[in-house]
């Protein structure tokens, strides 16, 4: 093989590869942005017995095409104690399954599917008036494309079939499966997603490229390197947050690491898994995660208990405290006193974050300390507003451009609305909380659910928020706002259920009544003031309309009039 078609095979086989990575995410983006809400309160509530919590973690995982986003949402719900320990460690397990099983389906080739995917999908992407048909439209496109980067590889490697030089390397890596096992660990890691993975290693297999050992090893080693990814998006979580997630990365990777010393004693003995060594690389990845599943189950409490015994609380007190990013000394360079302001609005969006997911489970066990902390953390974020609105007013404001000071604006205007939705947090619900606990009150059962899955709906649009003001991404502003019109319309539907449950004469319901409404609309309050963030954006992309954000921006033309809130 000259210089020449080396050349373009790298730069097929990278292409490929980028279409495939690419495609699904396009096809987990879809599914997040159609059904996320409904995604999350089907995990929070699938957590009745390990069993149950297995087979959620199992659909949300075919639903999201990745065990690592299940793992970061119930990350969230542990945090707020929505989810407990033993059936976290459930669901990701059953998330790692589903993840498999993902793989299973992705391989199925039919010559009729991608035209037709392609084809439905655009169609209902670029013509469909609702949201959720949208998205759908897109979720078609991601597997239409997945097909199409599958067979643009089995195109690209087709010449090197039979080549010496291949075989040489080839047989490299059926001989040493330790680095096998790192190459598909790292190669899971820089595409973010293990499916991706394992579906390059089954194709160059299939292909006959690469050994069955070798690409055995690599699907081993991307399952660990999939667990590895979920520890590290979840480092800066709470400890009930990341234990979970750190006992997935001890079982599927000290699993894997396992499979991989058995193999290793007998490399040649993959038959049993399949009649070629596609499937049988393929059904490993499904066999392996299946018999972890069945080995950890019976012995979950076991490892719950010795995971919180080797991840005990810390104190940290002596952490450093964070500094501030105004620096007086970029006061003079416009650009980068407004780059260094922004940096200071995540900073308040992140911690009223913080305080919005904590704040729940106050209504359920009333902790002091944790509302204390809570009010501390609305005067720090009071405190970041004061100082953003007195360094904004330091700039020579007659000698910044137009955008800079439409820039300004923005930010100070995003600051209030964030410093607005801290003090509800904690002069509404925290006080609402701490009202409850002093009457000796609870919600009802249905009360509390709706509750519940309101605000999870809030906070998904808050960390929505925080991703539009880190991006800027149109898009993203677009969907935060069409998720404000669906918070207002399901704070009147769950009024209208509270009123049905007063009138069905339910006596906890009659007890907190007041309570329960005012705290749907501090909610709705709150996500009022996150969704502003996507305004300013979503208003120069031209997608704002007379009074609410056009259903079919994409196929209207858009009104120049602003969005009332």
């Amino acid at each position: 093989m000259d210089d020449t078609s080396i050349i373009l095979f790298a730069l097929h086989i990278a292409g490929a590869a980028a279409l495939l990575i690419w495609s699904v995410r396009l096809l987990r983006t879809g599914v997040e942005r159609a059904f996320s809400v409904q995604l999350r309160t089907f995990l929070r509530r699938s957590n009745a017995n390990r069993v149950q919590a297995t087979i959620s973690g199992a659909l949300a995982a075919l639903c999201l095409q990745s065990a690592t986003a299940v793992a970061v949402l119930v990350s969230n719900f542990a945090t707020k104690g929505g989810v407990g320990l033993l059936a976290g460690m459930a669901i990701l397990l059953g998330a790692d399954i589903g993840s498999a099983i993902v793989s299973q389906i992705l391989l199925v080739r039919q010559d009729f599917l991608i035209p037709l995917l392609l084809l439905i999908g655009v169609f209902l992407f670029l013509r469909s008036a609702r949201n959720e048909a949208r998205q759908f439209g897109r979720m078609m496109i991601g597997v239409g494309l997945i097909f199409v980067s599958l067979d643009m590889i089995r195109a690209a490697t087709g010449p090197l079939i039979g080549s010496a030089e291949t075989s040489i390397v080839m047989s490299y890596l059926a001989n040493d499966l330790v680095t096998s096992f790192i190459i598909g660990a790292l190669f899971a890691w820089a595409v973010h997603s293990s499916v991706a993975a394992v579906l390059f290693f089954v194709t160059l297999t299939a292909q006959g490229l690469l050994p069955p050992n070798g690409a055995a090893a690599m699907v081993l080693g991307a399952n660990a390197g999939g667990a590895v990814l979920a520890y590290v998006l979840t480092l800066g979580a709470p400890l009930t947050a990341r234990r979970m997630v750190t006992a997935n990365v001890v079982l599927r990777g000290g699993g894997a690491v396992v499979v991989l010393m058995a193999l290793s004693q007998n490399q040649s003995d993959l038959s049993w898994l399949g009649a070629d060594a596609s499937r049988q690389i393929i059904n490993l990845h499904l066999a392996f995660n299946v018999g972890l599943a069945i080995v950890c189950l019976p012995v979950l409490g076991w490892i719950a208990s010795a995971t919180i015994a080797f991840t005990p609380e810390r104190d940290d007190t002596s952490l450093l405290m964070q500094r501030s990013a105004l620096d007086p000394a970029t006061l003079g360079q416009p650009a980068r006193a407004l780059s260094c302001t922004a940096r200071e609005v995540l900073k308040m969006g992140e911690e009223t974050e913080t305080m919005l997911r904590t704040s729940i489970a106050l209504f359920d066990v009333w902790d002091a300390p944790t509302a204390k902390a809570i009010t501390q953390k609305a005067d720090h974020v009071g405190t970041l507003h004061t100082d953003i609105k007195s360094f904004l007013a330091q700039l020579d404001h007659e000698h910044l451009s137009e955008v800079q000071r439409e820039k300004a604006g923005e930010l100070a205007s995003i600051a209030l609305n964030l410093e607005t939705a801290a003090a509800a947090i904690s002069r509404g619900l925290v006080a609402q909380a701490g009202e409850m606990q002093a009457e000796g009150l609870a919600f009802s059962e249905s009360g509390w659910s709706d509750l519940m899955e309101f605000h999870d709906r809030v906070l998904s649009n808050s960390q929505l928020a925080l991703s539009v003001l880190m991006t800027g991404a149109p898009d993203a502003a677009r969907q935060l706002l069409h998720a404000k019109d669906k918070v207002r319309k399901a704070e009147a539907k769950l009024q209208e259920r509270h009123l049905a449950r007063l009138r069905d004469s339910i006596s906890a319901s009659f007890e907190t009544s007041r309570i329960h409404q005012d705290v749907l609309r501090t909610l709705k309050s709150i996500n009022a003031a996150f969704a502003t963030i996507g305004q300013p954006i979503a208003a120069r992309s031209g997608d704002l309309l007379t009074s609410r954000l056009s259903t079919k921006s994409k196929t209207s033309t858009a009104s120049t009039a602003p969005l009332r809130n």
